[in-house]
């Protein structure tokens, strides 16, 4: 058993884990299939959500790692070569890669005994949900196996209330449709505008995908691999937290396993907040230590509400010092920021933040408020950089001119205008 801790900085930790998320260093000239299928297999997951003030928050994840990519790409990947699928990576919907099947397809078929405590009362819910809509269950699949349909083509759906967990429309139906997808027996196949099309997994997915049964272990260990790697370090709350939320039985057990056969090594962050064991994984230990040589490369960036660089905020207090809540669920006069509010990544610091909003109609980008982080930096260079990066997510999503308001920090002002 490895038993010494390796320790390194705040910072490092930091860049490891800018850089484990592909927001560091130069991005590609020409943003390929291939270098979105290299972000999703490194994050582990991307986070769908189609809202458009600006673009989907899983649009812009991808853009401010790879640049300018053709959604004609990513809509290949998920619909027509399928190495991309869309899940419930904990209790959100998500992009995640078919390779990774075999995870998945465990936990689905042990669903939802592959809950866990943190779900509450979920667990014992959908067993009764389940063992009591037996006969909507078989005619929801027997209604697909004449092909796939969106939610209202169900003939028992009837239209109600948004439930209270938020999940669902609240019908029977559409949780019928969650709790089917959690096991694997049906899953998304397509869109129709924001609407999810559903499908059977038997009919979507492609001959090779690996449909082998893990055993709860086994899935532990690898998805535990998966989280320590997106995060460049993690504690085991943040693991828990990260991918896949909310479905270890046992992270102690996994994480005593990987430490016995040196797959993953103790590290302490000196100056990094917080109390508790931390863990790098043994293929990014020479990364960490090249974090304080030229091997580091910052770079500017725009991340969306839902990017998995500040997922979670207990954790991005902590490893960045930053405070980022999602204040398009508050009341407008309780918002402080804004709407949509795209915090603002300058090599490992998190800078300040940008409330925009995308008139498609006059197509321009509006920039509502720019607000920067106390000690943010004041030069020139930083300021232009923000407005430049600002300028190319205008150009991305089709943007002819990007408008400010006063609403700007005095010493970024000349480059914001």
């Amino acid at each position: 058993m490895s038993e010494e801790e390796i320790m390194t900085s705040a910072e490092s930790a930091r860049r490891l884990a800018v850089a484990r998320q592909h927001l560091a260093g130069m991005p590609p000239k020409r943003a390929t299939s291939e270098h979105l299928l290299s972000v999703v297999r490194d994050l582990a997951f991307v986070q769908w959500d189609p809202i458009e003030v600006v673009a989907p928050s899983h649009v812009i994840a991808l853009w401010s790692r790879v640049g300018d990519f053709r959604l004609s790409d990513l809509n290949g990947l998920m619909w027509e070569e399928k190495k991309l699928f869309e899940h419930w990576a904990g209790r959100f919907a998500a992009i995640v890669l078919t390779e990774d099947y075999r995870l998945y397809y465990s936990m689905m078929k042990r669903y939802p005994e592959s809950l866990s405590r943190s779900w509450g009362a979920q667990k014992a819910n959908a067993r009764r949900f389940l063992a009591e809509h037996r006969e909507l269950a078989n005619s929801i699949l027997n209604q697909l196996k004449k092909g796939p349909l969106h939610l209202a083509q169900f003939k028992e759906y009837v239209r109600t209330k948004r439930s209270a967990d938020g999940w669902t429309s609240g019908s029977g139906v559409a949780a019928m449709l969650f709790h089917l997808e959690m096991s694997g027996r049906v899953m998304v196949v397509g869109h129709q505008g924001n609407q999810n099309i559903w499908g059977l997994p038997e009919e979507f997915l492609p001959n090779w995908v690996e449909r082998m049964m893990l055993t709860e272990e086994e899935v532990e260990r690898l998805a535990a691999q998966r989280a320590i790697r997106a995060l460049g370090t993690a504690s085991p709350r943040e693991i828990n937290y990260y991918f896949p939320r909310g479905r270890y039985q046992n992270l102690k057990g996994a994480l005593a396993s990987l430490l016995e056969d040196s797959t993953i090594h103790r590290v302490r962050a000196a100056g990094l907040d917080g109390s508790g064991e931390r863990y790098v994984h043994d293929l990014d230990v020479n990364l960490l230590e090249s974090m304080n040589t030229d091997a580091w490369q910052p770079r500017m960036s725009l991340l969306p509400p839902f990017d998995n660089l500040i997922c979670g905020r207990d954790r991005t207090n902590r490893v960045f010092g930053f405070d980022y809540s999602h204040e398009m669920f508050l009341p407008p006069n309780k918002r402080k920021f804004g709407s949509y509010v795209l915090p603002i990544l300058w090599g490992e610091r998190l800078i300040g933040r940008v409330d925009p909003r995308m008139d498609r109609k006059n197509e321009k980008l509006l920039i509502n408020s720019v607000h920067a982080e106390r000690g943010a930096p004041a030069e020139e260079d930083v300021s232009s950089r923000i407005g430049e990066t600002i300028e190319r997510l205008g150009a991305f999503l089709g943007a002819k001119e990007v408008v400010y308001t006063s609403r700007v920090p005095a010493a970024w002002k000349p480059a914001l205008r």
